[in-house]
């Protein structure tokens, strides 16, 4: 190797403090972006007049078909145009975080959105192996939520049929999406956990208690944390 690019070597002991001194920082940022996702659960919402229409992979969509009943929505954009021979440009992260049943689906929806038509979606999304619902966008979805020009991810929730825009995210910011966590932390409700900064009422079970095999996760959305809840109320 060369040189250049070694480290200190040091004795276990100096490598041991080294470590602790290190996870001192790490616990700082830790409470950091827990004081920041408490601020995700009090940010203001923005009504989603306008009802936006997508073509999925069985029919035509409503935004509000999207959710799939869950009471939120992960929705980011990737950049796939008509025409376009070659992978989209998508927020890598939002893919790690959209199996088809996961941590995630289990209080929001997530999905991906592009201007290429479905049969070019399609075969995009076996060759990357990506099982995540993927729409077309057909109307001024893109241009009235920032994604016009760029990728990015929006936050949606649902209360019976009207819809609210919680947050959004692009460039670096969506980093931290990448992660089931920040998945979570990303949305209105949260991490839906007892141990949260979050206002009253909010719905949370104790922690990690709704972790399963990824082939456990059947109910979606709210009846899935409602599900957990009473579990953990019962148990």
């Amino acid at each position: 190797m060369n040189s250049t690019y070694r480290a200190q070597v040091v004795t276990p002991a100096e490598w041991e403090a080294a470590r602790l001194r290190l996870l001192a920082r790490e616990q700082e940022l830790t409470r950091a972006r827990d004081a920041l996702a408490a601020r995700h659960r009090r940010m203001p919402w923005l009504k989603a007049d306008q009802e936006y229409a997508f073509d999925g992979p069985n029919s035509a969509a409503r935004l509000l078909d999207l959710f799939e009943g869950s009471r939120q929505l992960l929705l980011s954009r990737a950049f796939f145009e008509p025409g376009v021979d070659g992978r989209p440009t998508t927020p890598a992260s939002a893919a790690r975080c959209r199996p088809a049943r996961s941590p995630i689906s289990r209080i929001s929806t997530p999905a991906f959105a592009s201007r290429a038509p479905q049969p070019d979606i399609e075969q995009m999304a076996a060759l990357m192996g990506w099982a995540m619902p993927w729409y077309t966008i057909t109307d001024s979805f893109d241009a009235d939520f920032g994604l016009a020009e760029r990728y990015g991810t929006n936050a949606f929730f649902r209360d019976g049929d009207t819809i609210y825009r919680t947050y959004f995210a692009n460039d670096r910011e969506h980093e931290p999406i990448g992660a089931i966590s920040g998945c979570l932390d990303f949305t209105a409700l949260g991490r839906q956990e007892d141990w949260e900064d979050s206002p009253d009422g909010y719905p949370q079970v104790p922690r990690y208690s709704w972790l399963k095999r990824h082939d456990e996760y059947g109910p979606t959305g709210q009846a899935a944390i409602t599900e957990s809840a009473h579990h953990a109320n019962h148990d």
